[in-house]
């Protein structure tokens, strides 16, 4: 396909204010890739770390200086535009969606391209702002709640989602509520009514109560965003307790990947960051896509901006005031 595109981009580190929409030359795809008219994207937090970098550790990896990579986004969902000559599993007019974060990102764009084996099909009864809400948040929560080994939190088990109102957690509260768990939801106060909105059991406000001092214990902890020493997590766990961060600043990433092994094995309590994320792995997706057909998980859109408001979408999220998703509309 030849012309020009509408994306946004950035050539440096820094606020959502680097980024820029531009026009572009729209990809053709190669043999084993498919290109994708955007219809929806969503933001997600790690769009945000992404541009800042967070944690800055990570710009050994995707850039010391500068930005390897100057596309922005990461969760898309569209019609197939075009498919390269080796592509067998998609057709032009297949309703596909993807989570871009292992294959360059790009998905706040008029058009996304990426290989065939990235994109996944939207069940028919499911909107493309809907399947757009999901790859990447959705599976970091069902992961989340899942160990290597297969474990998850049994019925009657009391699980805390940490940062319950943003991007992840709210998929994560429901997620737990199908498995017949008893959900303690944690964010800002102000998202407390949202909370209960999820069907969470208890709700708390970080910002009076701190769960790991007040003397409950539970099964499986959830952390979106760590905010709590180790030492004080495993206060709050009961015996062969759980819990599991996806992400925070440097330090406590370096503790959870340093500290929990040997903490874990010293008090049997299972502790450390998602190593085990496998970004929009086809048997969970097909797993969350049955959730959500079946009204059990329900995505929660909080904004929709057009594709020309992206530094205000991205702006809003990074101001942590989303009471769940924001999507992005081409």
């Amino acid at each position: 396909m030849t012309g020009t595109m509408k994306a946004a981009m950035r050539d440096r580190y820094g606020p959502p204010d680097v980024v820029e929409l531009r026009d572009i030359a729209t990809p053709t795809p190669a043999p084993d890739q498919v290109l994708v008219r955007v219809r929806a994207a969503s933001v997600n937090r790690a769009d945000l770390d992404y541009l800042t970098p967070r944690p800055s550790f990570t710009r050994l990896f995707i850039g010391l200086r500068a930005p390897n990579t100057r596309r922005v986004g990461i969760d898309v969902a569209g019609v197939v535009e075009s498919v390269g000559a080796e592509v067998t599993r998609f057709a032009p007019g297949d309703r596909v969606f993807a989570d871009l974060y292992p294959c360059g990102h790009g998905a706040f764009a008029e058009f996304a391209c990426a290989r065939e084996k990235a994109f996944q099909a939207i069940p028919d009864a499911m909107s493309f702002e809907d399947a757009a809400t999901l790859p990447h948040s959705a599976t970091l929560a069902f992961q989340g709640l899942r160990l290597r080994d297969g474990r998850t939190p049994r019925p009657g088990d009391r699980v805390v989602i940490d940062g319950a109102g943003g991007n992840v957690g709210p998929f994560a509260v429901q997620i737990a509520k199908s498995m017949g768990a008893e959900v303690t939801a944690i964010d800002h106060p102000t998202k407390l009514e949202f909370l209960r909105s999820l069907g969470a059991d208890h709700v708390l406000g970080y910002t009076a109560v701190d769960y790991t001092k007040t003397g409950e214990r539970y099964d499986w902890i959830l952390d979106t965003d760590s905010h709590h020493s180790l030492f004080a997590v495993r206060r709050a766990l009961r015996p062969d307790g759980v819990y599991v961060t996806l992400g925070g600043t440097s330090l406590p990433i370096v503790a959870a990947l340093t500290l929990a092994p040997a903490m874990s094995r010293l008090t049997g309590k299972r502790m450390g960051l998602l190593l085990w994320w496998r970004p929009f792995h086809g048997p969970d997706v097909a797993a969350i896509a049955d959730l959500v057909v079946r009204g059990q998980v329900t995505p929660r859109i909080d904004r929709r901006y057009p594709l020309g408001d992206v530094v205000e979408a991205l702006r809003y999220v990074d101001e942590g005031r989303p009471c769940g998703k924001v999507v992005i509309t081409v």
